[in-house]
């Protein structure tokens, strides 16, 4: 299962790498259209508007790709046993030791005072 995964992460960061490369060459849109008002180089005002070249049908077939990777890491990662564990399953869930924040308790040297003992005693058995 290991193997399968590591295999899966590599293809995906491949098709990622050559996702980046191939839309960084490509040229845009509007670089047809700048070329039309004065530059040459362009056979009508929009470009040619035909069917996609190779390098955007490979964007897209490695967009795919890239897709499929992530939805295949995605379910076996949720198959997979957390042997390790997550941060938070980990986390003990117990409650902090009560803070006595009184503004007299915050001064520094300050001691505090027994309280006075206002219980009423018992009456005595005759």
């Amino acid at each position: 299962m290991s193997v399968m995964l590591t295999l899966i992460l590599v293809v995906q960061m491949l098709s990622a790498l050559a996702m980046i490369g191939l839309i960084l060459i490509q040229h845009g849109k509007g670089a047809d259209m700048g070329a039309a008002f004065g530059s040459g180089g362009s056979g009508s005002l929009f470009g040619a508007t035909g069917s996609a070249n190779f390098m955007s049908r490979t964007t897209a077939v490695l967009a795919a790709v890239f897709f499929v990777c992530t939805l295949l890491l995605a379910y076996f990662g949720k198959l997979a046993p957390t042997s390790s564990g997550s941060v938070l399953e980990g986390a003990a869930v117990t409650a902090p030791a009560p803070v006595n924040t009184s503004p007299a308790a915050q001064i520094p040297g300050n001691t505090p005072v027994a309280q006075p003992d206002n219980s009423v005693p018992p009456a005595p058995v005759k």
